[in-house]
């Protein structure tokens, strides 16, 4: 019996560390951007960008094929391949020795982490008892959003021997979660097929390369000039044809059915909108800290701690308090509070602000509106989803946070690349604002508003359309 708890528990922790990495290396190369700087020195910054983007939108786009692969297929293999893909593609991102060459390991490592998110939920939800469903899932999402939250101050320890470290840390804790997972993780998968959309998949991710990649290069190629336009052409034609197949397939990667759940479609724009303003707040402050007040990397990564560090300690009160009072409250707090902290560094930034008075009570307001909205975003998306929608529909929650953390990096890009001072940095800060209030204003509007103890399963399948049950 304590074998079979052992067992259980490195099993649960095998899992947890996918998880770990995963939400880590979505983050952890922003700190590593004015290294990137230094190593590929005819590279502009829009150029750097995509070590970042490269990574979101293979993830984002993969995310919902691979947990129905991985329901047919089996979650623990799949979960396995998206380990040893992430651990080896982070050997290539090591050893790359271009610019190119790392963008190309970084769309690999977006590949494993795509298989890896999906498939941990479900594995973890089987390794509890039902009655610990909400543990499990609470451990997921907790230990997804450590990863990012501390990958700044990881990543500026790492770089501070050289920025290929920011890397090198995944390949032995992948080596040695791999060697216990193929030992401890039991498999589990569904007994019924269905169709994947592996093209819709590809235009996915197509589509939102050609898109960000318009917002990057508009300020150096021209808005109105051919080559953005026809990105943006590229791009209108992607989205209909994702629309388009949305209705056609008998499994899209975008389901139809589950956006006309209002909670779970507002949810997702919350998401994405929110996500687009962390997109921005994690890389212009570390840009705006080594770039316009020329901090060093390590100094910029403790400056910008005190943030997640309030966002981890009150993620168990946001809870809390969602669950109490209900998203549209919560939300709408959190959307105000992080438009507050937006506003706060537009307003107080610039060449000669300091730290203390500048700098910081930004940071800590905006820690505190990442542990109200993420809790309100996160229950609005999942709570109305039918149980066996839940792996879809977190996936798609998910594929909006990657989404929007891309389009945040790019506009970020965008607005700092051809004159990185303090006044293209308030243009940067007042989005960021604009993303909290919209994303306050999304969870708000949403209606039929019950905590997960409320919502009944009759309720959510009046809720769902026919075909989803």
């Amino acid at each position: 019996m304590s074998r079979s708890l052992s067992q259980r528990g490195i099993a649960v922790a095998v899992v947890l560390v996918g998880v770990f990495l995963a939400g880590l290396d979505a983050v952890i190369v922003n700190i590593a951007i004015p290294d990137f700087e230094r190593s590929f020195p005819s590279s502009s910054l829009t150029s750097l960008s995509w070590v970042l983007n490269a990574y979101a939108i293979t993830l984002a786009a993969f995310l919902i094929p691979s947990g129905r692969w991985a329901d047919q297929a089996g979650r623990k293999r799949v979960f396995m391949i998206g380990l040893v893909l992430f651990t080896v593609a982070s050997l290539a991102c090591a050893a790359a020795p271009t610019l190119g060459a790392l963008i190309a390991a970084r769309v690999l490592e977006g590949a494993g982490g795509a298989l890896m998110m999906p498939t941990s939920l479900g594995l973890l939800l089987a390794l509890f008892p039902p009655e610990k469903r909400r543990t499990a899932i609470a451990l997921w999402t907790s230990m997804s959003g450590v990863g990012a939250v501390f990958a700044p101050l990881i990543g500026a320890v790492c770089v501070q021997f050289d920025w290929r470290w920011v890397f090198i840390i995944n390949i032995p804790i992948g080596a040695v979660a791999t060697y216990l997972g193929w030992k401890t993780v039991p498999e589990v998968r569904e007994d019924r097929r269905s169709a994947q959309d592996v093209l819709g998949a590809l235009v996915l991710a197509a589509t939102i390369a050609v898109v960000v990649a318009a917002i990057v290069q508009g300020p150096t190629w021209g808005w109105g000039g051919l080559r953005v336009l026809s990105l943006i052409a590229l791009g209108i034609l992607g989205i209909a044809f994702i629309v388009r197949r949305a209705f056609r397939h008998p499994a899209p990667v975008i389901e139809p059915a589950l956006l006309r759940i209002r909670s779970v479609a507002l949810g997702n724009l919350a998401t994405l909108l929110f996500n687009v303003g962390f997109g921005v707040t994690m890389t212009g402050t570390t840009l705006f800290l080594t770039e316009v007040w020329g901090h060093s990397v390590v100094r910029a990564a403790l400056e910008f701690l005190p943030g997640p560090v309030m966002a981890t300690a009150l993620a168990a009160s946001g809870t809390m308090l969602t669950a109490r009072f209900g998203v549209r409250v919560t939300g709408l707090i959190g959307g105000v509070v992080f438009a507050a902290s937006g506003l706060w560094w537009a307003v107080m930034l610039d060449d000669s602000s300091d730290y203390v008075t500048g700098f910081l009570p930004g940071m800590a307001i905006g820690g505190l509106a990442v542990g109200l909205v993420m809790p309100a975003w996160s229950m609005a998306t999942t709570t109305a989803l039918p149980t066996e929608r839940f792996a879809t529909g977190t996936a798609m929650a998910w594929m909006c946070r990657q989404v929007g953390i891309a389009i945040g990096v790019a506009v970020t890009a965008a607005f700092v690349a051809v004159r990185p001072d303090a006044a293209s940095f308030r243009s940067v800060f007042l989005l960021m604002a604009v993303c909290g209030l919209a994303t306050g204003l999304a969870l708000f509007a949403i209606k039929a508003d019950r905590p997960p103890a409320v919502a009944g399963a009759d309720a959510r399948r009046e809720e769902v359309p026919a075909r989803l049950t």
